[in-house]
């Protein structure tokens, strides 16, 4: 299963209700990508898995956005 190892983000699963309001289970993936990431602390690339949100998140903010929240 595909999860962000920065934000834990994952699939979700819910229901699709139609006109009529049948019900059928449908599930929705986050948006993951497998990129490298310098780490400042190491000095090294890491290969990470990252949703998308997470990616701008870090380009914006850096490593103490999610040091944070750790």
């Amino acid at each position: 299963m595909a999860k962000c190892e920065l934000t834990g983000k994952a699939r979700m699963s819910g229901n699709l209700v139609s006109h009529s309001n049948r019900k059928t289970r449908t599930v929705r993936k986050a948006n993951i990508r497998s990129k490298r990431i310098w780490d400042p602390d190491k000095g090294v690339f890491v290969r990470m898995n990252v949703s998308t949100r997470a990616l701008r998140t870090l380009s914006r903010k850096g490593w103490e956005a999610f040091k944070k929240s750790r």
